[in-house]
């Protein structure tokens, strides 16, 4: 049960971060203080949920691609994230598609880094 919540705790600081960086970096890309906390809760649900999804689709029809998986979730996530109460705006083809790469490395990044220091040393 720890392990599980020490899980779900990195996701969400890791898609916060991520997000906030997208908000900081991207010009066209916003990020409402009144629905930040739904933004990361939003986007976080919805990227674990269709990760596995597009994940399992892929394998089956092009597994040459399963390995974007996890891009594709992470711009489908911000699509969600984007609907009128998400808290998200992005405005703009380019601006779509480098912040899906942009949260996409970061919140990968920061699994990365998560598994490595954080889960080995609270387990």
């Amino acid at each position: 049960m720890g392990k599980i919540l020490i899980s779900v705790g990195g996701q969400l600081a890791s898609s916060a971060v991520a997000l906030i960086l997208a908000a900081l970096i991207l010009p066209r890309f916003s990020l409402g203080f009144g629905g930040f906390i739904t933004a990361v809760i939003v986007f976080t649900i919805a990227q674990l949920l269709l990760e596995g999804f597009v994940r399992k689709l892929a394998n089956k029809h092009t597994p040459a691609l399963a390995g974007a998986a996890s891009l594709v979730s992470t711009w489908l996530a911000l699509v969600i994230a984007n609907l009128p109460s998400g808290g998200i705006r992005i405005h703009g083809l380019l601006t779509w598609i480098v912040a899906a790469v942009l949260v996409w490395a970061i919140t990968g990044l920061c699994a990365a880094a998560s598994t490595k220091y954080v889960t080995k040393k609270a387990l």
